[in-house]
């Protein structure tokens, strides 16, 4: 008998090593693009003349756009292939930094941030081509790379905002987001290959499609406006109980349709469930504590006796340990994962979240603490990106990782949704009463504190969840048999 072929010749190994450089990218483009604009909010809502609760739909939009076209555009990977529809999300990308860049009104940036928000499908198709074009070998630690790359992405656009306003105006930020996002669309063009559609049978769900951005839509723009509304106002309410009776709506035509857009049995397997569960928390610690942490920086120490005056550049740099600590985490979360599962990663991603958030809550008064709290957390972020996918894949076949996936994205960004519409509530719940006006009420010390103390709270959740998820050895190899094709039981080793 012939010796079988080997699965990965010397020039597929050449081309994979192209292929994951385009697929960061294009992961850093949107993390980028995506979190750039949040340190200048207050600036911009006075160079664009509307009010503070205004201003806040530029991420409100983004974030909205984002949770619906994330899961639509995944599944449409799964079945029309993940190379077009990566290049489609990239060029929405791209399109929105283009509209941001020529125009002056508000109106019209809004719109550019919902087309922005097309680049949140970029992490669950990206996952889905590592899985489908790299070795078997180096999945784990190409998909640990890209999903920890949002993490790095986030806080590289915080501390790139701050260095463009020290030299250009806004608009160099979306100037930014065009150049990165062109450089991702040519990457990914020419580097990576035309991928073989994986769910020929599939079909189009336009209902579930529908309905899934119905409740999606009504539950995020509830939790971002209820601190502007009211949490007990009619908008706030009724928008909570449309997001229930829609969400239950696409709930039941799920489970009817011949082919669903979400598969619920999926979605309900206990790897995915509680991954997606720990996504939600994560995300919430991730936003929440980029915005709480920029702003202590940035209050006037002078007034508050708080602080640093810390500008958004300053307040940027020290936020930079927190993508460096992402990136560190990336090759160290594979190496976890490939040794003893992505249960221990993901452990550690939400302990490490709570000891950073819980260190600034006892202390906060020198900038060494918010530079160590910060690397802490960039860490314990980057291992807690790098499991998840590694738990779904490893409960899904290949032909629904692109929806499983990006179901978890959309949660993170519910997550971070929720997470920064609570840290508001906390820190302009209890304000400071100061001899002088200002145009901004600043909170207490203890307003802080709280909201460090919160996020703790939540990370170590997070970091329980895993616990609920049993794992379970990998099916051996029979003897002289060739391994499994899917390269699932390299990514995880969990019960489905």
């Amino acid at each position: 008998m012939s010796e079988a072929p080997q699965p990965t010749t010397a020039a597929e190994k050449q081309s994979n090593a192209r292929v994951l450089p385009a697929l960061i990218l294009a992961m850093l483009s949107f993390s980028v693009v995506q979190t750039a604009v949040v340190p200048i909010l207050p600036s911009l809502a006075k160079e664009l003349d509307v009010s503070g609760s205004n201003i806040t739909w530029l991420m409100t939009a983004n974030l909205l756009s984002a949770a619906v076209l994330t899961p639509l555009l995944g599944r449409f990977g799964d079945l029309r292939g993940r190379k077009p529809m990566l290049l489609i999300s990239l060029a929405g990308l791209v399109a929105g930094s283009a509209l941001a860049v020529s125009t002056h009104s508000f109106s019209w940036l809004i719109v550019a941030r919902v087309l922005q928000g097309a680049g949140g499908g970029v992490m669950p198709l990206a996952i889905s081509i590592v899985r489908d074009e790299l070795p078997k070998q180096k999945v784990t630690g190409g998909v640990a790379a890209i999903s920890a790359s949002m993490g790095v992405g986030s806080g590289l656009g915080l501390v790139a905002t701050g260095l463009l306003l020290e030299h250009w105006n806004y608009k160099s930020i979306f100037w930014m987001g065009l150049a990165f996002g062109l450089l991702a669309v040519a990457l990914v063009a020419f580097r990576v290959p035309s991928d073989p559609v994986t769910d020929k049978d599939g079909g189009a769900d336009p209902l579930g499609a529908l309905t899934l951005a119905g409740w999606l839509s009504a539950l995020l723009v509830a939790v971002s406006q209820g601190n502007h509304w009211g949490w007990t106002s009619t908008k706030t309410l009724g928008l909570f109980a449309v997001a229930a009776v829609v969400a239950l709506i696409w709930g039941i035509i799920e489970t009817k349709v011949s082919h669903p857009l979400v598969d619920l049995k999926m979605m309900s397997r206990p790897a995915v469930a509680f991954t997606n569960l720990a996504g939600l928390l994560i995300g919430f610690g991730m936003y929440g504590s980029f915005m709480v942490i920029s702003n202590f920086a940035q209050t006037p120490e002078k007034l508050a006796h708080y602080g640093f005056t810390a500008t958004v550049l300053h307040a940027g740099v020290m936020l930079l340990p927190s993508a460096i600590g992402s990136m560190v985490a990336a090759p160290v979360g594979a190496l976890l994962i490939a040794r003893r599962g992505p249960r221990l990663p993901l452990v550690l991603g939400g302990v490490l979240g709570a000891v950073a958030m819980a260190y600034l809550a006892l202390r906060h008064s020198h900038e060494g603490d918010i530079y160590t709290a910060s690397a802490i957390f960039g860490l314990g972020i980057g291992l807690a990106f790098a499991a998840m996918p590694a738990f779904i894949n490893g409960a899904v076949p290949v032909e629904q990782s692109g929806i499983a996936n990006g179901m978890n994205s959309v949660l993170r960004t519910v997550g971070g949704a929720i997470g920064t519409a609570v840290m508001t509530a906390i820190l302009t719940g209890d304000t400071m009463k100061l001899p002088i006006k200002i145009p901004v009420l600043l909170p207490t010390l203890d307003a802080y504190k709280h909201a460090f103390w919160t996020t703790a709270i939540v990370c170590i959740v997070a970091g329980a969840v895993p616990f609920l998820i049993r794992t379970v050895k990998p099916a051996a190899t029979p003897l002289g048999g060739s391994a499994p094709q899917d390269s699932s039981a390299e990514l995880a080793k969990t019960d489905a």
